[in-house]
């Protein structure tokens, strides 16, 4: 096996995947590989951005992911994938959409075993409780899950054996992880697009949309973070 550390880091384009993914880089010394993924969602903005910010860490490579048939799978179970419902201002189960981490870090723990990566990173952080598959639980069991599917090459020592880890295992606040991000990045956070809409255009710009509930948490941690948010909102 080879002595280079290599993470498969899960990336939304949103604000805390970005500030994982560079915390990865720059604290744990590992190489990236940025994966992202279309699967029906609303915000079709975050995937142009998570090419962009995916240049700016450097990456290794980055591919996005296309199972945008998961939306048809999902139907009416949620408002992130199903464009006939309102997205809530402020949390409400109709955002989460059943199992989205689950199925997101088995397809990136896959790539992981092929090209002899050894950690999984994604965004979750100890403000995501709402979440059952952002939960330090959740990780730990599916952790447990994937490596026993490649116990046997893990245990001949052809497969290395894969860790998750997000912010959420340390402990560490999204505003922990805005200031974090915002030391290792500077302004370049604020190309980061949170908003679960597409946003709304705005003399000619496609901007956040500053209601949903995902925008509104975006402000508050800025504001609790003391660092001025810079990002165009349609509503402030």
């Amino acid at each position: 096996m080879k002595n280079e550390k290599i993470a498969i880091c899960i990336m939304s384009g949103g604000l805390d995947s970005l500030c994982a993914a560079a915390y990865v880089k720059n604290y744990k010394k590992y190489t990236l590989k940025i994966i992202s993924f279309s699967y029906g969602q609303r915000a079709k903005r975050e995937i142009i951005q998570s090419k962009k910010l995916a240049k700016v860490l450097n990456s290794d490579e980055h591919r996005t992911i296309d199972i945008s048939f998961m939306k048809e799978l999902y139907g009416n179970s949620n408002v992130l994938t199903n464009s006939k419902f309102s997205i809530p201002s402020k949390f409400d189960n109709s955002i989460v959409v059943p199992i989205r981490n689950a199925i997101f870090i088995s397809i990136a723990t896959a790539w992981a075993f092929s090209v002899d990566a050894d950690l999984i990173v994604f965004g979750a952080h100890a403000d995501d409780f709402h979440y059952p598959d952002c939960r330090p639980k959740f990780i730990r069991s599916i952790t447990n899950a994937l490596n026993a599917g490649e116990e046997d090459k893990i245990k001949n020592g052809i497969r290395r054996k894969i860790s998750i880890w997000s912010p959420s295992l340390e402990g560490i606040t999204k505003q922990k992880l805005l200031k974090l991000g915002h030391k290792m990045l500077g302004d370049i956070i604020f190309e980061s697009w949170s908003c679960y809409s597409n946003g709304k255009r705005i003399h000619n710009a496609l901007v956040q949309c500053g209601e949903c509930e995902s925008c509104i948490n975006r402000k508050m941690a800025f504001s609790r973070a003391g660092i001025e948010d810079k990002t165009i909102y349609a509503k402030n």
